[in-house]
């Protein structure tokens, strides 16, 4: 006859608690945050500010620049979290985008001057468009131990525009969508007539690869 149990269930199994998985988007981007809502990610925005300058070697190397400065953003929030003894599982994503035209950087321009000189650079080429995605994990317990582990990599399109008037760049640049886009231009706005072809994912042009990060991290659409 098989023992009976205890009443008081002293020797009951408790399976361990799983800590809660928390996901931070380290960018103020509304085109990231909309790529990760549609993808059904639940997700909060928090994002610091860093320095984006590069040194001469990673001037020369944009797929490596674009790594750093996503895990510079990515790494910024971290320490923040670390301040406060964060409990529980928390995935923080960091992102940056580089247009990349015969190996010279593009970045956001700083006014209306610079804004065309890239776009009639742009015109009738093909550039590139490089994200970084930096994803860091931080383990927290309620005695105050942490753990930290992160994972970078850089997602790669090529876009040919056509060849661009100087009236369509004019208009264009009325529209006001160039100033926080590097290289200028929207693929997801207006500027997505200029697009003759695009070799690679489209959500890397908009600024977050989310086809490969869930297929990198498939959890995140489990929190």
């Amino acid at each position: 006859m098989a023992d009976e149990p205890h009443a008081n269930g002293a020797d009951k199994q408790v399976a361990p608690s799983v800590p809660t998985l928390h996901i931070v988007l380290a960018s103020k981007s509304p085109r990231r945050k909309e790529l990760l809502e549609q993808a059904g990610v639940h997700f909060i925005v928090r994002a610091s500010e860093v320095d984006e300058t590069l040194d001469d070697a990673l001037l020369n190397d944009p797929a490596a620049a674009v790594g750093v400065l996503a895990e510079r953003k990515a790494g910024a929030v971290v320490q923040e979290l670390l301040a406060e003894k964060p409990q529980d599982a928390w995935v923080v994503i960091g992102s940056d985008t580089m247009v990349v035209l015969n190996g010279e950087i593009f970045g956001k321009p700083h006014n209306l001057s610079q804004a065309k000189h890239m776009l009639r650079a742009l015109s009738g080429a093909t550039h590139e468009v490089m994200t970084g995605v930096s994803v860091w994990l931080v383990n927290g317990d309620a005695n105050g131990k942490v753990s930290v582990g992160k994972k970078t990599f850089t997602d790669i399109s090529k876009v040919t525009f056509h060849t661009l008037s100087d009236e369509q760049i004019d208009e264009y640049l009325k529209m006001g969508e160039s100033f926080d886009k590097a290289g200028a231009y929207a693929v997801q706005g207006h500027a997505g007539s200029f697009v003759a072809d695009i070799e690679g994912a489209v959500d890397t042009v908009i600024g977050l690869p989310v086809g490969r990060l869930l297929k990198e991290f498939p959890d995140l659409l489990h929190a």
